[in-house]
């Protein structure tokens, strides 16, 4: 039985907190490739495909299918494993574009 007393509804605050420190995924697009169907069907280990973008190309942030902002990809700095990193150039309004 749950006491009515030390059961709290959590104010907007509260779960606005809340909100804010669940974790998301944003996923980085560099670009695409359109191989014919039987390039596709060829590919093995090793294969390479182009894409449509340059290396200096600015690269597009989403979470889902919502696009949140641009970003130039860069090495980490001090990582000898080649880590890749994201440098924000541009951000969308996201109070309104997760909404």
């Amino acid at each position: 039985m749950v006491d009515s007393s030390t059961t709290q509804t959590p104010t907007p605050g509260d779960q606005q907190s809340m909100l804010t420190r669940i974790p998301i995924e944003i996923s980085i697009s560099v670009g695409k490739a359109r191989p014919l169907v039987r390039d596709l069907l060829g590919l093995e280990e090793q294969s390479v495909l182009v894409l449509d973008k340059l290396v200096s190309d600015p690269v597009e942030l989403y979470v889902g299918d919502k696009l949140i902002g641009v970003g130039s990809l860069e090495m980490v700095e001090g990582d000898e494993t080649g880590r890749l990193a994201v440098r924000i150039i541009e951000i969308a309004d996201l109070q309104s574009s997760l909404s």
